[in-house]
């Protein structure tokens, strides 16, 4: 069996769907993909589903009945992953603003090196980011900066949405307590990860800003990361974490 699988959340991403799943099968490294889609009124699923014919032993779908947020999809998905044994369990979006051929470097990381956790960094080299507005940069890389400040983790891309985990850090972290859906999922499950002392690695990554598609971010998600950050460190703080 393949032991890396790569989970991408859709949501209305049929401009980006076929050619993002299309390269990452192109890698040299025979990666899996699951997509989890949540209804998308612009019919990704059905893309997916013929591109299944095409792919039957390494493209698989998981439909969800109505936009339910990043946090519970990634969720819905490790528990799919962790069901069928996988390795190496990735995250990564659909709209290309991950390169899918940074997969093999996070691979390599955890599977050739001490790694528990390879983070596709943005910021570990200075700010590698093409396509954002100032304002987004900024607002990233110093949420970012408190995100350190109140949990004292030692992740530069505490936001980051591109990592690989092994397999037996998701199956150590209660899944099922995991309520974030924005910025703090990330956030929070970096810092699970890392509250277990786990060996947690950043990789140099440049992050390009979709060219496809609308963008998911909100005010609500910005709002959640700010506020969840302090739910974390106080739950921490009580070992209710």
């Amino acid at each position: 069996m393949n032991d890396g699988i790569v989970i991408i959340p859709t949501y209305n991403e049929i401009e980006n769907i076929e050619s993002i799943i299309r390269t990452v099968f192109s890698l040299q490294k025979p990666f899996h993909v699951l997509i989890i889609d949540d209804n998308s009124p612009d019919h990704t699923a059905k893309k997916v589903i013929a591109l299944q014919e095409e792919y039957p032993d390494r493209l698989f779908l998981e439909q969800r009945s109505k936009k339910s947020g990043l946090g519970t999809a990634y969720v819905h998905g490790f528990k799919w992953a962790l069901e069928r044994e996988y390795e190496y369990i990735f995250e990564m979006d659909a709209d290309f603003s991950h390169n899918p051929h940074d997969l093999e470097k996070l691979y390599d990381s955890c599977r050739f090196g001490i790694y528990d956790v390879a983070i596709g960094s943005r910021y570990v080299t200075g700010v590698n980011v093409v396509n954002w507005p100032l304002s987004r940069v900024l607002l990233s890389y110093f949420a970012s900066v408190y995100v350190r400040m109140i949990t004292g983790m030692e992740i530069q891309d505490t936001t980051a949405g591109f990592v690989c985990y092994k397999k037996n850090v998701l199956k150590s972290i209660n899944l099922d307590k995991i309520k974030f859906i924005g910025y703090a999922f990330q956030i929070e499950m970096k810092y699970r990860a890392y509250a277990k002392k786990f060996k947690i690695v950043e990789v140099p990554i440049i992050f390009t800003d979709r060219t496809k598609g609308q963008s998911k971010m909100s005010n609500s998600i910005i709002k959640e990361a700010i506020f969840g950050v302090i739910v974390l460190r106080i739950k921490k703080i009580f070992n209710s974490l």
